[in-house]
């Protein structure tokens, strides 16, 4: 990688850029979740990378796994469960535009998280509070129903 200097102010110190690095044929794993926008920090990925949430090519993967294009990968986020092909790498976080380039969903996936989406919203209780908060019985029953009490 090229390092660039940038000139900000006269007064300020000279800012470091680093420059991508244009023939990159692998990415490290976590690297690669953050610029897909996966997840919001590269420490988040790691996380999740660290308890067995992504697996690669059918593998539980390290952070350090290197990927490439191809790479088939399956991740739980919440209640959702992803299946992605790598169709691009980047090191860097960009546009969520540019983001969605990066990865191509398997159809099978999309449908099993809306149907899933479907059953998560089904189980959510809605109560109806029309004459405002609810009394300390009617919380009593609400806990009651939910199997708390």
């Amino acid at each position: 990688m090229a390092r660039v200097a940038l000139a900000v102010h006269p007064r300020v110190a000279i800012r470091y850029v680093m420059t991508a690095n244009a023939d990159a044929t692998r990415v490290r794993l976590d690297r690669w979740l953050w610029a897909a926008r996966f997840y919001k920090t590269r420490s988040l990925a790691a996380e999740a990378i660290d308890g067995g949430k992504v697996d690669v090519n059918g593998d539980r993967a390290k952070r350090s796994k290197l990927l490439q294009v191809g790479d088939t990968m399956r991740m739980r986020i919440g209640a959702f469960e992803h299946v992605v092909a790598v169709r691009a790498l980047s090191e860097h976080r960009g546009p969520a535009v540019d983001a969605r380039t990066l990865y191509e969903e398997t159809e099978a996936s999309v449908q099993a998280r809306e149907k899933r989406a479907g059953e998560l919203k089904l189980a959510a209780a809605s109560y109806d509070f029309d004459l405002g908060r609810p009394s300390k019985k009617d919380r009593r029953d609400i806990r009651k129903l939910r199997g708390r009490e």
